[in-house]
């Protein structure tokens, strides 16, 4: 996307290169691939405390550390699999977060048994249309660090003890996954996402 005007753009998005593509490419379009869904769940867990910027320079090495973030093989690690990613360098080495990941993986079979598949669950906690604002600006994005669709997201993670999905990080997944469009308005990637939304069905549980 051409940048001759970055005042109409979401101001997270900085002068970094990555981080343009990042927004300009992905941020909020709709994903409802598993595997991509457990890694960015995975991923916001670790920006816990960090930024994204850290985590998306970083995120090639994840994907090669979690073997591609497949839950049936992060599953299968063992407590040597944490040392070894402790000694990793090109993550981020903190044992309770490598640990929630490893956590997390195994739980995910619950989730795909009742209902289907994991994009399912997500995106059955997408916001109803009441919970969005009518115009998102600086001022309302703002305000939105968490939601009650994120809260919800977040309680009903932790009941099926998943770790590190608190509801800030809850609320980050969905604007990364496509579950809202907090581009601001004026954003030229806002249409985009509008766009790939409109054109995007949710999948449904299977229950």
């Amino acid at each position: 996307m051409e940048r001759d005007d970055r005042s109409l753009g979401c101001w997270w998005a900085g002068e970094n290169a990555a981080y343009q593509r990042y927004h300009d490419d992905e941020w909020g379009m709709p994903v409802a691939d598993d595997r991509r869904l457990f890694e960015k769940i995975c991923l916001e867990g670790f920006q816990s405390g960090l930024s994204w910027l850290t985590i998306l320079q970083k995120r090639e090495n994840f994907r090669r550390a979690f073997r591609d973030f497949d839950p049936e093989r992060v599953a299968r690690f063992t407590s040597r699999s944490v040392e070894r990613l402790l000694g990793d360098a090109g993550i981020v080495r903190h044992r309770g977060k490598i640990e929630a990941t490893i956590s997390n993986a195994r739980r995910v079979p619950e989730i795909t048994a009742e209902y289907g598949s994991l994009a399912a669950f997500f995106w059955s906690f997408a916001p109803p249309a009441h919970e969005r604002p009518k115009r998102m600006t600086l001022a309302a994005l703002a305000t939105m660090t968490e939601t009650p669709s994120s809260r919800a997201l977040s309680t009903e993670l932790k009941r099926r003890g998943w770790r590190f999905v608190g509801p800030t990080t809850c609320y980050a997944f969905m604007q990364a996954m496509g579950l809202v469009n907090d581009h601001i308005a004026g954003c030229a990637a806002r249409s985009r996402v509008e766009d790939a939304q409109g054109a995007f069905t949710p999948p449904a549980p299977r229950r």
